[in-house]
């Protein structure tokens, strides 16, 4: 039995005085007024991937920063305790991130809901939202004002802080940068348990050290996020290859040569019918003619390749969208026939992947095992990983997407947390390759032994990627100091200084088992 935190400030005394005793001391629920000791914490033990599962010794669900930076200023001046701290948004970690085992796991969802948008025509508009809301909920919000954030995720049922805390990519990255590219000011609460805004030009060590940085360095409370005009209707479009080499030159006409005209530029590995079938769950387009020309026949096994891009209504403009669509595909070399294209609401084109959850729910594919494997490689590097990863999965069944798409270096700053692979010099064209393997483990014929290989794929691949292509984890996961040290490179030594600043007793995010408390 766990328990769930309602604090005051007399109270938290009496519930660090608790957290001094053996636990069994609290094994069924207790009322000290209004500090409540109630609850479970099976929601807080087990994340998305289904991997880790960690058992904290409470939950806390705030109802403010102020209930934070309490909690954390209470944990760090008291002696006794060895208690460690974990944000938890929406709970789509992967390997336990925001687990903390026997620690304490703040929900970030029970923060009041706020989401307060401003309209200016000179300095652009912008939202101030709180680091527990889902993306989702800040897009339906922001339609109603004609507005919208510039860069997402694929999937938006995400908290906001928890994006901010990793990078946050999509098909818009090459075009806006990742999230934290998009931000103009942050509220976060330190390890030390002090509540600080800070943007580039306030406190901008921390500003930028939250930004992507894993939670290590606080967690975000509130972050103001720069806003655009939203488009009513959006183009969708697939084109298919069978030359990768092709695939990826029509991947870089789209993202540099045609970033003005296009707004969202993806790509994905087809590696069977099956495959092929599945990528269409959201696309809304007949898939009566792509199957039979691209499989014949049941047993092929021919891999090919689809870029997915997509450019957003601008009719007020004169712009007609199958004309500029038209302009563009005829510079493109994919397979003949094979350009799907489809008109579809904004809303719905951004929160497609929900279309494809609905789906796996009731196959019973979603609520299972994921041992995803997310990377940046650097473009002179994709080739050969590509080859790495195709050779390393073939001896296994492989079920979900296989992402590769090209995003640009320049629109990162290089003073957030986040790293993507050195440079390797004039001949990348400033692109680097975001590739996520998103495996589905199926519960009814992948045992754990199966699934042991799965991971073991995963490790094979991130070895030789990061020691021969130089290729760094997105959403890493190491267990280790050195792997750590090797992850960030040039950055680890700005990464320790942060951390001995801002979180001294290493209290925040023990799941990313990058520091041990002190």
């Amino acid at each position: 039995m766990g328990f769930t935190l309602f604090s005051t400030r007399i109270n938290f005394l009496i519930f660090l005085l608790v957290l001094s005793s053996p636990c069994e001391f609290i094994q069924s629920p207790m009322d000290f007024g209004p500090l409540k000791l109630t609850g479970t914490t099976d929601t807080a033990s087990l994340d998305f991937g289904r991997m880790s599962f960690r058992a904290p010794f409470a939950l806390f669900r705030p109802q403010s920063a102020e209930d934070i930076a309490l909690l954390l200023s209470f944990i760090y001046t008291s002696s006794f305790s060895k208690l460690t701290v974990a944000a938890k948004g929406a709970g789509h970690s992967i390997n336990g991130q925001a687990q903390a085992l026997n620690g304490i796991v703040v929900e970030m969802d029970s923060l009041p809901p706020s989401i307060k948008i401003y309209k200016d025509e000179e300095k652009g508009s912008y939202v101030d939202v709180s680091g527990g809301t889902l993306w989702i909920e800040l897009l339906e919000k922001t339609l109603k004002e004609g507005l919208a954030p510039r860069s997402w995720t694929d999937y938006l049922y995400l908290s906001v802080g928890g994006t901010l805390s990793n990078a946050g990519i999509s098909g818009q990255t090459f075009k806006y940068g990742p999230q934290i590219s998009n931000v103009l000011q942050l509220d976060v609460v330190t390890g030390t348990g002090k509540l600080v805004t800070c943007s580039p030009s306030k406190s901008s060590e921390l500003f930028y050290a939250a930004l992507g940085g894993l939670g290590q360095f606080g967690i975000i409370t509130k972050a103001r996020i720069l806003l655009q005009e939203s488009p009513k209707n959006v183009k969708w479009v697939r084109t298919f290859y069978e030359d990768f080499d092709q695939f990826i030159k029509d991947q870089e006409f789209l993202v540099v040569s045609m970033d003005s005209k296009v707004d969202y530029v993806e790509g994905f590995i087809v590696l069977n019918k099956e495959s092929l079938q599945s990528s269409f769950t959201a696309f809304p387009a007949n898939l009566g003619t792509i199957v039979p020309q691209l499989y014949q026949n049941e047993t092929s096994s021919k891999v090919y390749y689809c870029i997915e891009f997509a450019i957003y209504d601008q009719s007020h403009k004169g712009v007609k969208l199958d004309q500029v669509v038209k302009e563009i595909s005829k510079e493109m070399k994919y397979l003949p026939t094979q350009l799907y294209s489809v008109g579809v609401p904004y809303l719905d084109f951004l929160n497609r992947v929900k279309v494809e959850e609905v789906n796996l729910r009731k196959v019973g594919m979603w609520d299972v095992t994921h041992p995803w494997l997310n990377m940046f490689v650097s473009f002179n590097g994709i080739t050969q990983f590509k080859d790495l990863l195709l050779e390393t999965i073939s001896s296994s069944p492989f079920q979900g997407p296989i992402l590769i798409y090209p995003i640009k270096r320049d629109k990162w700053n290089s003073n957030a947390s986040a790293v993507l692979p050195e440079s390797g010099g004039k001949d990348e064209k400033n692109l680097v390759y975001a590739v996520g393997m998103l495996r589905s483990a199926n519960p009814n014929t992948c045992t754990k032994k199966c699934l042991n290989e799965f991971l073991q794929q995963n490790l094979h691949i991130t070895t030789k990627a990061t020691t021969d292509l130089g290729g760094k984890q997105y959403l890493p996961h190491y267990t280790d100091e050195e792997q750590w040290k090797q992850h960030f490179g040039g950055k680890w030594e700005r990464f320790l200084e942060r951390k001995s600043e801002f979180d001294p007793l290493h209290l925040l995010a023990p799941g990313q088992s990058i520091f041990k408390r002190t």
